[in-house]
């Protein structure tokens, strides 16, 4: 008797669930060919990439929660995904799971100006909502690079900020509301468009938990009126760590911009050859901060903060002199990343964040193991919250660059928790920085975390292999379980 090959077992299981799909959602939203699965082997992380078993697209709430009940009843695993930017490999597809793009669940559901929120499905783009409000005054603050096609079901996944973070706060921040699908296919409602909920902070354990606990489908967000006067400062320095010491600086007199972002010379040449949005390239470092309020208020503080930096050495100041001359300083610094893809053949974008007064050191370090790995790095990040974002420069077609590339990222997370911070500020941890989860966490640490994933997740089918080192059985973290949108513990004993 001919055994069967492994393929043939692949082939035969994916039929099954093909066949069990086709009841739930229209053929046509199925992705079972080679060359169809092909456009889900990666997310932004391409260094790593694999085929999917199934690809399904569902069309709106009811077909999601079938879907993921069938799945929890057959033990089928599940990878969530949305526009697929995540730089984390946190939709990283798995080869035994079934893909689940959200792609089609792309509707604005209501504006409500009274409540001064807009209601969403997982699938519109982060810009979208701004575009869709802008006409009547409102905006949507948070606003990562990427926010022409990252989705806000990605945002709450990975709790993205943006440009404006510093000053009005991460996805999570901005969020009233959410409904989302459980493993078994329950559907819960977290929040509303009140400010505030009793009881326990779901919403805020769900915002950034990577697709391990459930599938967002509505997301209520809040929208901000517009300043009536916005200005951006342009910043030039001779090193980075005169720039670092200005971040702090500007932050210490009590000074909060609406964003603060530095760029040191490699990123502000190619930003500046791509976009030509005015950079001097003369220095080594630029901040960009940006300053919003009544008209009184912006212009004192534009000179205060031109003061400072004049203070600490900067040799090029400049103000934005209208909306259009504003509106290009962030250009440049939006398309950094693809920019620095001019100058370089492949890059590995990092992302730790520190205490701000580390800055000026950890910049120094980095440069120090850019020598010590033969490899060039780009540094763009958030300067005033402390995320940083280092691009390290290689070519994937020289042997050994890659893993070079990786440890040198490596080295500089660690560096990152060593002065206080911690392993990721945005992008989160998904399979890139799993397996550096121990240098912060203690396995008791991730014992607890593991619980709250059990009570979500009994089977543990949302997104494995993301996150955690080491997985342990639910069986033997304690009973905790999760029912009717209520997170629940054992009880603890009392003295």
């Amino acid at each position: 008797m001919k055994m069967p090959t492994p393929d043939s077992g692949i082939i035969a299981r994916r039929a099954k669930i093909v066949e069990a799909l086709k009841a739930i959602v229209p053929a046509s939203s199925i992705i079972a060919e080679k060359e169809g699965l092909r456009a889900y082997e990666c997310d932004g992380l391409t260094a790593y990439h694999a085929l999917p078993l199934i690809v399904v697209l569902p069309e709106n709430v009811d077909q999601i929660s079938k879907v993921l009940k069938y799945c929890y009843q057959s033990n089928v695993k599940i990878v969530p995904r949305g526009a697929g930017t995540s730089l984390s490999g946190g939709a990283l597809p798995l080869g035994d799971a079934v893909t689940l793009g959200l792609g089609k669940l792309n509707k604005i559901i209501e504006v409500d100006y009274q409540n001064r929120c807009v209601v969403v499905e997982p699938g519109v783009t982060n810009l979208a909502i701004t575009e869709a409000v802008k006409n009547s005054g409102y905006y949507y603050a948070p606003d990562p690079s990427s926010q022409v096609a990252c989705t806000i079901g990605g945002n709450v996944a990975e709790n993205a900020g943006g440009v404006h973070c510093l000053k009005y706060g991460l996805t999570t921040n901005n969020l009233l509301g959410l409904k989302m699908v459980l493993m078994d296919g329950q559907i819960i409602n977290l929040g509303g468009k009140h400010l505030d909920s009793g009881g326990y902070d779901l919403m805020g354990v769900v915002t950034g938990s990577e697709g391990l606990l459930g599938v967002i489908t509505e997301v209520t967000v809040r929208i901000l009126t517009k300043p009536p006067e916005i200005r951006a400062l342009l910043m030039g320095f001779n090193t980075s760590e005169e720039a670092g010491n200005c971040v702090g600086s500007i932050i210490g007199c009590g000074i909060i911009p609406s964003g603060m972002e530095m760029m040191d010379r490699k990123a502000i040449h190619a930003a500046e050859n791509f976009v030509h949005a005015g950079y001097p390239l003369d220095v080594d470092a630029i901040l960009i901060a940006e300053i919003d309020g009544p008209l009184d208020e912006v212009e004192y503080l534009t000179d205060k903060v031109s003061d400072i930096a004049y203070g600490v050495g900067a040799t090029f100041v400049r103000s934005s002199l209208n909306e259009e001359e504003r509106l290009l300083f962030w250009a440049g610094r939006k398309a950094a990343f693809p920019a620095v893809g001019r100058i370089s053949p492949d890059y590995y974008c990092m992302d730790g964040t520190i205490p701000r007064h580390r800055l000026p050191e950890v910049l120094k370090k980095i440069a120090e193991a850019s020598d010590k790995y033969g490899l060039g790095v780009a540094n763009v990040f958030h300067a005033g919250d402390g995320n940083l974002h280092p691009l390290i420069l290689y070519d994937a077609n020289i042997a050994g660059e890659l893993e070079s590339a990786e440890a040198f990222g490596a080295e500089i997370l660690k560096l990152c928790v060593e002065v206080g911070g911690v392993l990721t500020g945005e992008h989160g941890v998904g399979v890139e920085k799993r397996d550096l989860m121990e240098t912060m966490f203690s396995e008791e640490d991730l014992k607890q975390q593991q619980r709250v994933k059990c009570a979500f997740d009994s089977k543990q089918l949302l997104n494995p292999g993301k996150v955690f080192p080491k997985l342990h059985r639910c069986a033997e973290l304690g009973r905790v379980h999760i029912n009717k949108g209520e997170l629940r513990f054992p009880e603890l004993p009392r003295f």
